[in-house]
């Protein structure tokens, strides 16, 4: 089992800037793919962001990339999402998840991922 918390949402205004945090607990040798999805209000969720806590070279969706930075701290199981310049389409529920294959190209579809945060609300005001 793996615990999933994320933290750091709220309300900006356009342009401004985010981190979230997402501290795991639990089982946190059993993934091996971390990933950033958000959900806005009635769409479906999009994967933003994929690390492997191993390290390498982060996944990034284009609607973010060179936008968001995707990190983590291994020593204290957290992983990051850093975001700048937000505009008001990025309001959503801000969601971590792990999945325990590497990440590949499926990481992005929400379906491969075992284990999920409750959420963070950012909300990006114009």
């Amino acid at each position: 089992q793996v615990q999933l918390a994320e933290s750091g949402g709220g309300s900006v205004q356009a342009g401004g800037s985010l981190r979230l945090s997402c501290a795991a607990s639990g089982d946190t040798d059993s993934y091996f793919c971390m990933a950033w999805y958000r959900q806005p209000p009635g769409k479906e969720r999009e994967g933003l962001a994929a690390i492997h806590p191993a390290g390498g070279t982060p996944y990034y969706a284009d609607s973010v990339k060179g936008r968001f930075t995707i990190s983590q701290d291994n020593a204290k199981n957290t992983l990051y999402l850093q975001m700048h310049s937000l505009q008001p389409e990025d309001t959503a529920m801000y969601y971590c998840a792990v999945k325990p294959t590497l990440c590949g190209s499926i990481w992005t579809r929400f379906s491969a991922f075992n284990y999920w945060g409750q959420g963070t609300q950012v909300t990006v005001s114009s």
